[in-house]
């Protein structure tokens, strides 16, 4: 059986997941979008970037010269800048990328050793070996909903103790990719959850009771969330257009 299949059947989920996937296809169908899309993409990595950082207190200034400094979203712009390369990785052995993901987040928080590894607990373990076999292949439930619950379980987890939102926020957007949902990377439904970072919050908390409404809640927040990151890529992609002409 399918361990996630019965979150199908939750209140509104079916239906917000097929908002979901439409809002998501037709900004791919955007004419900026059809050859131009790296550079759509690649706006869109920055602003997730500097969301995610945003939403754990982070200073997301960019400085015009020099470095990034601030370490948080120093962390969330070397995940940025590798997302294409591992998704092969993610896809195949999830928790490898999952500590390179934390290698890149927490490079500038935590000593080197403490780097990529998970907390030393059972049940940590068990639940992220749990979530890497589904990552990999052990669920076929559409992806909008898989992408809920790796955000979810990572938050509800906070498997390393640092930089433990960005890892999840990551996690989550090269689930979006992997499975199809945004294959190309351009939505940015980062930016919905910072700006409602209440809701966020409380909806994370929620997931974490495991009851069905709780479930329920946070997977609607995350159809939201992504319909809500499509509108943000359709104005990426308007600008792009404008620019061209």
């Amino acid at each position: 059986m399918d361990p996630l299949a019965p979150l199908l059947d939750l209140p509104g989920v079916a239906d917000a997941v097929a908002a979901a996937r439409e809002a998501v296809d037709q900004v791919h169908a955007h004419q900026a979008n059809r050859r131009g899309w790296p550079t759509t993409a690649a706006e869109a990595s920055v602003r997730a970037a500097r969301a995610s950082a945003a939403l754990d207190g982070a200073d997301t200034e960019i400085p015009t010269t020099g470095e990034v400094t601030e370490p948080r979203l120093a962390g969330a712009l070397r995940i940025a800048e590798s997302i294409g390369p591992m998704l092969p990785t993610w896809q195949r052995a999830p928790m490898q990328a999952l500590a390179k993901l934390h290698v890149l987040a927490a490079a500038d928080l935590v000593p080197d050793e403490e780097l990529g590894r998970p907390r030393a607990s059972r049940g940590v373990s068990r639940r992220l070996d749990l979530l890497g076999d589904i990552i990999a292949g052990g669920t076929a439930v559409p992806g909008p909903v898989l992408v809920a619950v790796v955000h979810g379980e990572l938050l509800a987890l906070s498997p390393f103790a640092s930089a433990d939102g960005v890892v999840a926020r990551a996690a989550a957007r090269l689930t979006m990719i992997g499975t199809g949902l945004d294959p190309k990377g351009l939505t940015v439904p980062e930016v919905f959850y910072y700006r409602r970072a209440d809701r966020y919050r409380a909806a994370a908390s929620a997931f974490t009771t495991g009851t069905d409404e709780g479930l329920a809640e946070w997977i609607l927040l995350t159809c939201e969330a992504v319909e809500a990151g499509a509108s943000e890529a359709v104005g990426i992609a308007d600008s792009t257009l404008a620019d061209r002409r």
